[in-house]
């Protein structure tokens, strides 16, 4: 299916006048999402696209916060999606956005909610496993992430996975750092789990500091051996097998041989 947008770039103080009225009838609710993600590094770009339908003409995508201040863009044709730029990602842009769409029939109603999230503020948290990063398969883990700087919440990230794993509020501690604590598990090797945390202000939620270094979860050497057995159990039936193949064929062609030795004699 082709894309037939406009790509609209914001600019700080840009305001355009919209119709105030939006008539929500049975027209499909659009959908919205960012690309590569909503969770963006301060100065990178993103796109944010919304969804609506075929023959839909003009889109908006408006701020929660700032409803008056929507972007539009109208389509040379009719199409399903189009999208809304941001070049240079910063903390203006972070926030709750929706859009809406206007075709033949009317105004849509409003999408969901996206949640956009700036990062590369503040200074970055540690992150450490409680008691080890050294973990054995099936195992629940805390994992803990703290500052001296006094951050009210942790959002916690897993690599490859694009939804935040959690967010908790901090704690403050005796020696004046600010933690929280975060349940994961129960952990397999069968897959790679690296983390990294983020903090923030409650009052600016969607500015997040620069993020922690990664922390990947070892398993330990018991959890390897089992492996290691596993393997070579199979490898051995693996060899059994070829034995066995081999000495059914061995016979096969000494029972062929015996009548010809027969006739011959």
């Amino acid at each position: 299916m082709m894309i037939t947008a406009f790509t609209v770039l914001f600019y700080p103080g840009l305001s355009l006048d919209l119709r105030n009225t939006v008539v929500a009838g049975t027209l499909p609710i659009p959908t919205l999402w960012a690309e590569p993600g909503s969770v963006v590094t301060k100065g990178q770009s993103v796109t944010i696209w919304c969804n609506g339908t075929q023959d839909a003409q003009e889109y908006k995508l408006c701020k929660k916060e700032n409803s008056k201040a929507c972007k539009t863009q109208t389509l040379l044709e009719p199409g399903n999606k189009a999208n809304f730029s941001i070049s240079f990602m910063t903390e203006y842009y972070a926030g709750f956005y929706y859009c809406y769409y206007y075709n033949s029939a009317g105004w849509s109603g409003y999408s969901n909610i996206l949640e956009m999230v700036v990062t590369g503020f503040y200074s970055k948290p540690s992150i450490s496993a409680i008691p080890s990063s050294l973990v054995t398969s099936g195992e629940n883990v805390t994992l803990q992430c703290s500052s001296h700087q006094g951050y009210g919440r942790y959002a916690l990230t897993k690599e490859g996975e694009e939804n935040v794993s959690g967010i908790q509020d901090s704690q403050k501690q005796p020696n004046g750092h600010f933690m929280a604590l975060f349940p994961v598990g129960p952990v397999t090797s069968k897959h790679r789990w690296a983390f990294r945390c983020y903090g923030y202000y409650k009052r600016t939620s969607q500015v997040w500091s620069v993020p922690s270094d990664t922390l990947q979860l070892l398993f330990s050497d018991s959890d390897s051996q089992d492996h290691t057995v596993e393997n070579s159990i199979r490898m051995a039936v693996a060899a059994l097998v070829l034995v066995v193949l081999g000495i059914l064929l061995f016979e096969a062609q000494n029972s062929q041989k015996i009548p010809q030795d027969e006739v011959r004699g």
